[in-house]
């Protein structure tokens, strides 16, 4: 569980400084210019987003890939950062342990 929310925490931190960049990058062309998580992916690892679109369309179904992956692929990346890694913190919280109060056991 630990882990899980420590993945959480970390693609949370990561959308916020995808959402900085991306400001930067607005306020230098003056206009909105969010970068894409397929872009922010091929920047950072390009052989495992290949490889990712290789494995789902080969093995998978390859209508998997173009309609479903591609659109996700071209969302904003700190939105997509953002929402996984509040999905995981939400999902990986712990539970709180049922109080038993006198009353009940009566």
């Amino acid at each position: 569980m630990l882990f899980c929310r420590l993945v959480g925490l970390a693609l949370l931190a990561g959308a916020v400084v995808a959402l900085g960049a991306d400001g930067l990058r607005s306020l230098q062309q003056r206009a909105l210019a969010p970068q894409a998580l397929g872009e922010l992916w091929f920047l950072l690892s390009p052989d495992s987003l290949n490889l990712l679109q290789a494995v789902v369309q080969r093995y998978l179904w390859p209508w998997l890939w173009d309609p479903a992956a591609v659109w996700l692929l071209r969302l904003p990346s700190w939105l997509i950062l953002g929402l996984v890694g509040l999905g995981l913190r939400l999902a990986c919280r712990r539970r709180a342990s049922p109080v038993y109060s006198r009353e009940a056991m009566m």
